[in-house]
C-alpha cells in the first residue's frame, strides 16, 4: 500500500490521504467543488459538478492515471432533485466511457456543498 501525495493534487483538510495505491487500484477520497487555488466552491450544480469532477482528474493525473481508468465513481448529492443536471455534467465528463457508479442524495455535505465525488481507478 502506498500513499500517493503530489503538490499537483487538492491538499486535504482532515486526517485522511486524497490518494492511495493498492496492487495497481487507486482508491479517492471524495472531492467536494472547492478550487485548490482559489479555496472557492461554485454556486451552480452544474459548476460543482465540473469542479469536483476536475478535482478527481487532478489526483488522477498525480498519481498516474486517467479519467478513462475510473472503475467505479460514487456521487453524493445534497438533493435528489440534483440528479439530471449532475448526470448531465458527468456524462460530458466521461464521454464514452461508463465506469460502475451509484449517486447517493444525503442531507448535508460539508461546507454546504451540492456534491462530493469519490472514485475507484487503475493507476
Amino acid at each position: 500500500m502506498e500513499i500517493i501525495n503530489t503538490p499537483d493534487m487538492p491538499k486535504s483538510n482532515g486526517h485522511y490521504s486524497q490518494c492511495i495505491e493498492h496492487n495497481g487500484i487507486l482508491y479517492l477520497s471524495g472531492q467536494l467543488p472547492i478550487d485548490p487555488a482559489t479555496k472557492q466552491m461554485p454556486k451552480t450544480i452544474a459548476a460543482q459538478t465540473d469542479q469536483a469532477l476536475k478535482n478527481v482528474e487532478a489526483i488522477l493525473n498525480a498519481a498516474g492515471s486517467r479519467k478513462e481508468k475510473v472503475l467505479q465513481a460514487r456521487v453524493y448529492i445534497s438533493d435528489i432533485a440534483l440528479w439530471d443536471k449532475v448526470n448531465e455534467r458527468y456524462r460530458l465528463f466521461f464521454g464514452n466511457h461508463k465506469p460502475a457508479r451509484s449517486i447517493i442524495p444525503t442531507r448535508e455535505l460539508h461546507f454546504g456543498a451540492l456534491i462530493e465525488i469519490e472514485v475507484t481507478a487503475i493507476k
